[in-house]
């Protein structure tokens, strides 16, 4: 790897005391396209790799890897036949307990949902327990590619107790929001949840639904709601584009 010139390092492969480590020349270069990213709007081209290269007196593959770590980071976005360009910034999600819908319309975009299937599964032990239902029940299983604004963003798949809510396939081509199909039919509302977040890659299957490259870091979340009695209404598993979102949550101290 290229660094920019240095101490040179102790015994253990560190620096030595009170020098400063050798600087790889990507991450100067990363550094300089970051802040230029700051002044640029979204959309504006980032100069070609060859520029770069020539500019900074670097490889090619140098500039690369400084190029794929802020596509990763959700500041550049990669058009294929186009070019690099500076993304848009992240849609910033607040953690509380509401719809997808209502997320995106307080962020001022327009949500959108695609069906990518609808159908009954047979609850496993693990699942069983989590809807608080008997190994073997019927599970209505919702699978849908959440949109804002035209833009793919996350892959949600919801399970619902079929028991629980009959002929709940049908009461959802009446409502755009599972949540208000719960309330206004069932008399339903989550009113509390325990959410997850972990991190994943994307799979061939995601990152070709969502519009992303294979293998870049997605946002996994997994959601298990109840009502206000304390029984479950559903587990949901969503797997949203690290590069477009980020989560974010107020916290307070606990009461002495």
């Amino acid at each position: 790897m290229e660094t920019d010139g240095g101490a040179e390092n102790g015994p253990n492969g560190t620096a030595g005391a009170g020098r400063a480590p050798r600087v790889p020349k990507y991450y100067r270069l990363k550094r300089h396209l970051l802040e230029m990213t700051e002044t640029l709007p979204p959309g504006s081209p980032v100069p070609p790799e060859r520029t770069l290269a020539t500019e900074f007196d670097t490889s090619r593959t140098t500039v690369r890897q400084a190029l794929q770590e802020l596509v990763v980071e959700g500041r550049l976005e990669r058009i294929q036949g186009k070019g690099t360009f500076v993304a848009k910034p992240k849609v910033s999600q607040a953690l509380q307990l509401t719809s997808y819908t209502e997320d995106m319309r307080a962020q001022g975009l327009e949500p959108a949902s695609q069906l990518l299937d609808l159908g009954y599964v047979t609850a496993d032990d693990r699942l069983a327990g989590l809807l608080d239902i008997a190994t073997g029940d019927r599970v209505l299983r919702i699978e849908r590619l959440r949109l804002a604004s035209g833009e793919p963003m996350a892959i949600e798949t919801t399970h619902l107790s079929a028991r629980r809510f009959p002929a709940l396939r049908r009461s959802l081509a009446k409502y755009t929001s599972l949540y208000t199909a719960l309330a206004e039919v069932y008399g339903v509302r989550p009113a509390e949840a325990e959410e997850t977040i972990e991190t994943s890659l994307a799979s061939p299957r995601e990152a070709g639904l969502l519009g992303t490259d294979v293998g870049l870091p997605m946002l996994m979340l997994s959601r298990h709601s109840f009502d206000a009695k304390g029984a479950p209404v559903e587990w949901v598993r969503s797997v949203y584009r690290g590069d477009r979102y980020k989560f974010v949550a107020r916290l307070q101290r606990p009461k002495a």
